[in-house]
């Protein structure tokens, strides 16, 4: 019986060890094809194509787009941007990398890009890549590795364009030129809440878009920001999707669209004042 027992043991074991090898060299093998994220999926971005990431990934994506427009870089500088901190990071602001490497965009401290502190700070990351590919002449002609590249000076240089098809969905989605394009599963358990998650969302406006005018809402705790037009509506509203994990937001309202933390999906509502052109977001209250 104890040697039946073994043998079954033994023969399990070595199944295990051909299937761990089989997965490795299967890895190896698919090499940079693969896709991130493979886990920990919580936000999807449709605009004429699809993308799928986690929240840290979608709130850095919205702050990279948002960053972009505050200094009136065109879209293209957006999707290099966003290709750049898909290859360098996967989107994830990292405490290390290679040698000195930090951050979004893998910026090095030596080489003159800030220290670490200002590295990790994503919208400083994010401002330092633009003035670096602004400088570049013609840049706009390029192929998105092209114009990484010349920023980065990576030793892969053909590594960014993978990212590029992702690169132009978020932008799109981002910038505004499509309609309840992002949405975002939050959990339970919100990072903030009630007055203090209101107060950085008003921060977090001002400091990424650069908006000075946004409203609190003496119905409920939240903010509401104007819009100058339906695109514009869009991008606050995407963006405060995209943050809705790190900020505590319950609902975003812009048209007759509203997204809910609870669903995490968009949905028509029937009672919103069609006159009202502000993009509205409510919090989860304290508990």
């Amino acid at each position: 019986m104890w040697v039946r027992t073994r043998a079954i043991v033994a023969i399990g074991l070595g199944l295990t060890i051909i299937a761990s090898i089989g997965i490795y060299l299967g890895i190896r093998n698919v090499g940079d094809d693969l896709r991130l994220p493979i886990a920990g999926r919580s936000c999807t971005v449709q605009a004429d194509g699809q993308v799928r990431l986690n929240a840290e990934q979608m709130a850095n994506a919205a702050t990279i787009a948002a960053i972009g427009i505050q200094r009136k870089m065109p879209e293209r500088a957006v999707v290099v941007a966003l290709a750049t901190a898909y290859q360098e990071s996967g989107l994830e602001n990292l405490a290390g990398g290679d040698r000195d490497s930090i951050g979004l965009f893998q910026q090095r401290p030596s080489q003159g890009w800030g220290t670490p502190e200002e590295i990790r700070d994503p919208r400083y990351a994010a401002k330092k890549f633009y003035a670096g590919l602004k400088k570049v002449r013609g840049w706009e002609e390029m192929r998105v590795t092209d114009a990484a590249q010349a920023v980065q000076r990576s030793a892969f240089p053909e590594a960014y364009q993978k990212w590029a098809d992702e690169s132009e969905v978020l932008t799109r989605a981002l910038l505004g030129d499509a309609t309840a394009a992002v949405a975002c599963t939050v959990g339970r358990t919100p990072v903030m809440r009630g007055d203090a998650a209101a107060a950085a969302l008003t921060r977090g406006l001002t400091l990424d878009w650069g908006l000075s005018e946004t409203a609190s809402l003496a119905e409920l705790t939240g903010l509401a920001v104007p819009a100058a037009d339906p695109r514009d509506g869009w991008r606050y509203a995407h963006w405060l999707v995209s943050h809705a994990h790190d900020h505590g937001v319950k609902r975003v309202r812009f048209a007759d669209l509203e997204w809910t933390a609870s669903k995490g999906t968009w949905s028509r509502v029937s009672d919103r004042d069609r006159q009202d052109t502000r993009v509205v977001a409510e919090v989860f209250g304290e508990a």
